[in-house]
């Protein structure tokens, strides 16, 4: 007998088998059991992950000879030709092939008789969207009122072609994502019955290549088993797959944070050597520093969500909580603010060697915020940034009379940058002629020239400016800190 592929051999042959679908599983189930069978069924989602083959198994279960049942016996004549492929009153269509209105209106007259051996006639149309429009408006009327023999199933990955005019004439179930977790306990059920030798770790990797489709997974374990005489390494699927070790993005994550761009250039180049697509390597590093997202921010089941082995997410743990979640989400947002220019450039090691080197400088911006806040022991912010030295009566008593004109406002002025968001401070105006003048002294005041940053900056020049009746007033009516203090000539 001809060698069958393993996507085909372990393709279900009962509900039990479709992984990942419950709830589409149980309406089928319960609509088969109360005989409450709608004229027309949408399945969409993405590829490989069981639209057309749980139209098959509703065409066999409606058709089984020992009767509808919540699932088919596959042991009848009917069942038996279902699936081979075989039976005339069940048929199989690909929309792309078959998207002229002509054909669709030979197919429709041709529906209206009654089937000639089975119970039900059943349509399923493979790629629905592929349909041009003229051909969706010749199906709608047998769609909305079809014989009674007869039920449509309609299969898509893109719903949004899809007219609404369809849409609404059909019971549509959404086939979602199969989790990596299913996707491995499916493909160690498979290896062990095929016996394959395959490691947890490598059935992991073919589980996240496969993007949570069942057929893409079950052939790249085919693949990778005919590559390996029956075995699967875990080398052999890093290298095949284009995975890297989440050794490599521990070591770039620990690069980042402590700001070396000796090793993390180091990393780029045995990437680059090792032949991996550095557009995946960002990808996958994307994938692992979520993973350390949801273990720093903690919660029962963050340790269930991240896909790492047990002692691997334990060493991420460890990290993402000396980080911190939000120097994480920061790092995040950085790194996925230069995604779309590592996905067009046409030198992505280069690429990916700029943005991991931007990424660290991180720490220098996070050593900044504190010094700016006042240091990591949780002193009093800074948020004077300059301030003039007032005192009355200092200068020369020939020398014009002046009033200050006092700025203040809430908060520090922080540099933002994408990784220190910061918020804009709010200014204040000038207070009023007569709040100045209640609350300046009866002496005309003069003014020394303003010192520079780093004078202005002294604890003694902030406090001496905040003591000032000027400051204070306009603090009281503007509330805030004081921000800088400047002299000017009234008109």
């Amino acid at each position: 007998m001809a060698y069958q592929v393993l996507a085909r051999k372990w393709r279900p042959q009962d509900f039990t088998g479709l992984i990942g679908q419950e709830a589409i599983v149980t309406a089928l189930r319960n609509a088969l059991r109360d005989d409450k069978i709608a004229q027309a069924y949408l399945f969409s989602g993405i590829r490989g992950v069981g639209k057309t083959t749980a139209a098959r198994l509703l065409a066999k279960a409606l058709n089984c000879e020992n009767g509808p049942a919540a699932d088919p016996c596959n042991a009848c004549s009917s069942c038996t030709e279902i699936t081979a492929g075989g039976n005339l009153d069940v048929l199989e269509i690909d929309a792309a092939t078959y998207s002229k209105v002509e054909q669709v209106r030979e197919l429709t007259e041709s529906l209206r008789y009654a089937p000639a051996r089975a119970r039900r006639k059943v349509v399923v149309l493979d790629e629905v969207h592929r349909l041009s429009r003229q051909a969706f408006d010749a199906l709608l009327k047998i769609v909305e009122e079809p014989p009674s023999h007869l039920t449509f199933i309609f299969a898509t990955t893109e719903i949004e072609a899809v007219p609404a005019t369809i849409l609404s004439r059909c019971q549509e179930f959404h086939f979602r994502r199969v989790p990596a977790k299913e996707l491995v306990d499916y493909l160690a059920t498979i290896a062990k019955a095929e016996d394959i030798t395959a490691s947890d770790t490598a059935l992991r990797l073919i589980a996240r290549a496969g993007e949570g489709s069942v057929r893409d997974s079950v052939a790249l374990l085919d693949q990778l088993a005919t590559f390996g005489g029956g075995a699967v390494p875990e080398e052999d699927a890093a290298r095949l797959l284009g995975g890297l070790d989440t050794a490599l993005f521990e070591r770039a994550l620990l690069a980042i944070l402590a700001g070396d761009g000796i090793t993390l250039s180091g990393l780029v180049a045995q990437i680059e050597d090792r032949g991996y697509d550095p557009r995946s390597a960002f990808a996958q590093f994307l994938d692992y520093l979520r993973d350390a997202l949801h273990l720093s921010m903690g919660g029962q089941d963050a340790a269930e969500r991240v896909d790492l082995p047990a002692d691997e997410c334990r060493r991420l743990e460890k990290i993402a909580a000396e980080a911190g979640s939000e120097n994480l989400l920061r790092l995040l947002h950085l790194l996925l603010s230069s995604e779309p220019l590592l996905r067009r450039v046409e030198a992505p090691a280069l690429a990916l060697e700029v943005c991991w080197l931007r990424a660290a400088e991180l720490p220098k911006l996070v050593a900044l915020e504190r010094a700016i806040a006042g240091g990591s022991d949780g002193s009093t912010p800074i948020e004077v940034q300059g301030l003039g030295d007032r005192e009355a009566g200092n200068n020369s008593a020939a020398a014009p009379a002046r009033d200050a004109d006092v700025k203040a406002a809430a908060g520090a002025r922080v540099p933002t940058t994408d990784l220190a968001p910061s918020t804009a401070p709010t200014k204040a105006v000038a207070a009023p002629p007569e709040a100045r003048a209640e609350a300046a002294p009866e002496a005309k005041a003069t003014t020394k020239p303003v010192p520079a940053p780093a004078e202005a900056t002294d604890p003694g020049v902030l406090a001496k400016a905040a003591e000032h009746p000027s400051v204070q007033a306009v603090l009281t009516v503007f509330g805030g800190n004081v921000e800088a203090v400047e002299d000017i000539d009234q008109p």
